[in-house]
């Protein structure tokens, strides 16, 4: 399923500070179905119309190797996919190159990018690039009949049995912990914000806690699911969508309680060619390509011009906006997750779900 291109060669570390490369532009993403739709959506196109060459690595989670190539002084990366939390969080600490905004193309229609991008798509540091979500995915093989349709189902292992599986982190659970517990979405993070919401959201995944294969990549829900591993699985919507479709498995979402977020494009503080990282953050986020990329992979647009460009499912006669989370039926009961609240808790909460986690 990882389709990971490197269009020059692989970035490799050395000591030393790197040099700069006229023509080259080193970029850090998520691999998976979701490197791929960079690569064919952005990368590939970027370099036919610019001869700049790109060259992709992947991580787990790109905010990690970036910090600690900033803190060494040993910056090989000129451009990285962070979450919008994590490029807040880099920014105020410092590690983050300015995004020069100017730099943005109007939509086709001369409506501004100020304008075209959701809120908080544009910041000093972050320029929104897709609109994500984590959805229960089920595997419909294993329920041949009462189907899961809330995230209540997902804590029901009387009713619904079988292994889960949840990203290893506070992010995200906590949350969906706390509307299988009865919260409406709209008071999550108020309640969230004090020490009794917290603890009763840790109490609700307690429920759960020997039943659950915790995962670190995006790509590995689906594989647990395929291998009959696990029976749901808290994921990314893209990842789920992407495996069911292009290994015709019996995957299905539950975009009840869905919590999504933005990923987007951030430089880092001594990236070597960040004039050519302008040049593809301009190039990447024009409507038509963020249209593009969405073909790949079921992650919404931030820019409300791109919404109406987005075609078929690559390769097929899928249409693909119903299945993207920022899709009208599908935002019923969504939960925009709280950018402000997770750079402000994110590490005290994370301490406490590795604590929760070695007991």
């Amino acid at each position: 399923m990882k389709k990971t291109l490197i269009l020059t060669s692989a970035l490799v570390g050395v000591a030393g500070a790197p040099q700069a490369q006229e023509g080259q532009l080193n970029l850090l993403s998520w691999g998976g179905s979701y490197g791929n739709s960079h690569v064919e959506a952005y990368a590939k196109p970027f370099e036919a119309e610019t001869g700049i060459r790109v060259t992709i690595s992947d991580a787990d989670n790109p905010a990690t190797p970036l910090k600690a190539q900033v803190e060494a002084g040993n910056v090989t990366t000129d451009i990285a996919s962070v979450e919008y939390a994590d490029a807040v969080r880099l920014c105020d600490e410092g590690l983050l190159e300015e995004i020069d905004a100017s730099v943005l193309v109007d939509a086709e229609d001369g409506t501004t990018p100020e304008d075209d991008f959701i809120d908080g798509a544009i910041t000093e540091c972050f320029i929104g690039t897709d609109v994500y979500s984590m959805v229960l995915a089920y595997n419909d093989d294993q329920f041949p009949d009462a189907k899961p349709s809330a995230p209540a189902d997902f804590f029901d292992t009387e009713n619904f049995p079988g292994k889960r599986s949840m990203r290893k982190g506070a992010k995200f659970n906590l949350e969906f912990a706390l509307m299988a517990d009865g919260v409406p979405a709209d008071e999550v993070y108020d309640l969230l914000g004090t020490p009794e919401g917290v603890d009763r959201a840790f109490a609700k995944l307690e429920e759960i806690k020997p039943d659950v294969i915790w995962w670190e990549a995006g790509a590995q829900p689906p594989q647990l699911l395929a291998d009959g591993e696990v029976s749901m699985a808290y994921a990314f919507n893209g990842r789920i969508f992407a495996a069911a479709q292009e290994d015709d498995l019996p995957f299905e979402i539950v975009w009840d309680g869905q919590i999504y977020e933005m990923e987007g494009w951030v430089i880092p503080q001594g990236a070597q060619n960040v004039e050519a990282a302008h040049e593809f953050i301009a190039f990447t986020t024009a409507p038509q390509h963020q249209a593009r990329a969405a073909e790949f992979i079921s992650y919404g647009p931030p820019r409300r011009s791109a919404a109406a460009l987005v075609g078929n499912m690559e390769g097929t006669d899928i249409p693909m906006g119903p299945n993207l989370p920022t899709y009208a039926e599908n935002m019923t009961n969504a939960l925009a997750s709280n950018l402000d609240f997770w750079v402000d808790h994110d590490g005290e909460l994370n301490e406490r779900f590795s604590a929760w986690l070695a007991q």
